[in-house]
């Protein structure tokens, strides 16, 4: 890809510090991740853990922990004073976000870097220009990046959203300027939709975001969802490293990522990776972020967002590349320059990410609490586990319902998905419902395995994929109520109504919970990759 030369916001450099203690300022599988790379690289970590987290398995993957406060995130890992009291305590001399929470906060990168502490991640100004959809809608503009028709400020009145309706075409969509992870989009097909969808969108924001802030956009049907990982050091240099496609959604949230994308030529994927550096530049970007784009029907590319921060799927790209993305940000943020130039990244093989939710893709995947009774995750070859939970830990109901993912790794596309429904087929996770069994579903669909999917995939084509009742389903029903009843009578200081709550959960697999040996006896069930 040949070198971009755009007009972009001044990069200030960053004089050489360097960093020996970091502060993982998140929880879960990704401060897992972090804390492995820097142990790798002889630095100290330092977690953070809320009330509802202190046996979590992330704080006992970094040397030392401190709590931050009770378990509503905003009380906690949003708790910026609390956050920065425990980096002077353990006397971190950096900061480590990960994603989500105040990862792409400005405001928490400006308090951060006020401390004297290292900020790893992009500049509060990158943050401010690119982490806001109108600013970076904008910047993408004066860089000549396409984008969707829209409107370019915020737009509080309902008449005025009809005006820019008509204008644009519908449908439209709704979208919250400080919007992502999919929160706070909602589509509009008619003029008699906008005062309901106006109401709900900015609720949703406010809630999710603090900004009640939305504006408008054309609706693309049917396209494909490609990001670019993008990253920059502080002399100025941007580089891309491939893309990912994530056209696999429930509620415009992700579930499946891969690269490279089976949608894309060498000349298409050449147009895309330098427009996401266009945008970089124009935006002064640092550190590690990536560019989202959609890419229609007919190939084109319209730029959506950037995401200031690491992804969540991040392994992806480091198995084709053989790069680790939290090293390169450490090195990055102490004011080195980059690794590599963009002649270096060349991908090799094919890699697939499959996110582990406590959902259930029979109930609409909505999200699910309780404990995992029992997790088993597969190993091989080309198989990567990222997970944030242990056998007999708890999926709290404060956090995103994220457990981990399976990534995989395969010389062609093929051979990595036939690696993937190897190693789903490996997986045991007992205890509540995930998106597992989703995952084997969509490995067996010929439009998948052949590349043909787009954003609308699940809403046109999955259906349940709970197993039909069999007879020795229904012979095991009875035995089950036999054994409850038994139970319940020989122990009446259960109430009937909570026995099955305090004998193994609040989900369909409490009856088999009823008693440990008709478990062993029946099988395992719940959340499983093979029935």
């Amino acid at each position: 890809m040949k070198s971009v030369r755009a007009k972009s916001l001044p990069v200030k450099p960053v004089p050489p510090k360097p960093v020996r203690k970091v502060l993982v300022a998140n929880r879960g599988e990704i401060a897992i991740r972090i804390c492995r790379t820097l142990r790798e690289m002889g630095i100290g970590s330092v977690a953070i853990y809320s009330d509802a987290d202190q046996d979590s398995p992330h704080v006992f993957a970094a040397d030392e922990a401190y709590p931050v406060g009770p378990a509503p995130a905003a009380q906690s890992y949003l708790n910026a004073e609390r956050i920065l009291d425990a980096a002077r305590s353990a006397g971190a001399d950096a900061v480590h976000p990960g994603y989500g929470f105040l990862s792409e906060s400005a405001a928490f990168a400006d308090h951060v870097q006020d401390a004297g502490l290292v900020w790893i991640g992009p500049s509060p100004a990158a943050i401010r220009a690119l982490g806001d959809k109108l600013s970076a809608r904008a910047l993408a503009l004066r860089a000549g990046v396409p984008v969707l028709p829209g409107t370019e400020e915020p737009i509080r009145d309902a008449r005025e959203l009809t005006r820019a309706a008509d204008r644009i075409g519908y449908p439209v969509v709704l979208k919250a300027a400080a919007g992502g992870g999919g929160k706070g989009m909602r589509r509009v097909n008619s003029a008699e939709e906008f005062e309901q969808a106006m109401r709900l969108t900015q609720g949703e924001a406010r809630n999710a975001f603090g900004d009640d802030r939305i504006y408008l956009e054309r609706w693309l049907e049917k396209p494909r969802h490609i990001e670019v990982q993008i990253l920059g050091d502080s002399h100025g240099q941007v580089i891309a490293l491939g893309e990912r496609d994530c056209s696999i959604q429930r509620r415009h949230q992700k579930l499946v990522e891969e690269t490279p994308s089976p949608a894309l030529d060498d000349s298409r994927r050449a147009a895309l990776w330098e427009l996401a550096v266009k945008v970089a530049r124009a935006g002064g970007y640092t550190n590690a972020g990536t560019a989202e784009f959609l890419m229609d029907q007919g190939g084109g590319f319209y730029f959506l967002e950037v995401n200031a921060r690491l992804q969540v799927e991040h392994p992806v790209t480091e198995m084709v590349l053989g790069v680790d993305l939290v090293r390169e940000q450490v090195r990055l943020a102490s004011g080195e320059k980059l690794s590599m130039r963009q002649e270096d990244v060349r991908p090799l093989g094919a890699a697939i990410e499959f996110r582990i939710y406590a959902e259930d893709p029979d109930g609409g995947f909505l999200p699910q609490t309780g404990t995992v009774h029992s997790i088993e995750l597969p190993q091989g070859p080309g198989v990567r586990c990222d997970v944030g939970v242990r056998s007999g830990g708890v999926v709290p109901v404060h956090y995103d319902p994220l457990i981990g993912k399976v990534i995989v790794w395969g010389e062609t596309r093929a051979h990595a998905l036939t690696r993937g429904a190897r190693a789903l087929g490996e997986c045991v996770l007992e205890g509540i419902p995930t998106t597992l069994s989703f995952h084997r579903w969509l490995l067996e669909q010929p439009a998948f395995r052949a590349g043909a999917y787009d954003t609308a995939f699940l809403a046109h084509e999955f259906r349940s994929v709970a197993p039909a009742t069999s007879a020795r389903d229904e012979e095991d029903a009875t035995l089950l109520a036999a054994v409850y009843a038994h139970v319940t009578a020989r122990e009446p200081r259960f109430p009937a109504a909570d026995a099955g709550a305090r004998l193994g959960g609040g989900e369909s697999s409490r009856w088999r919970l009823a008693h440990p040996n008709l478990r062993m006896a029946l099988g395992p069930r719940g959340s499983r990759c093979r029935p």
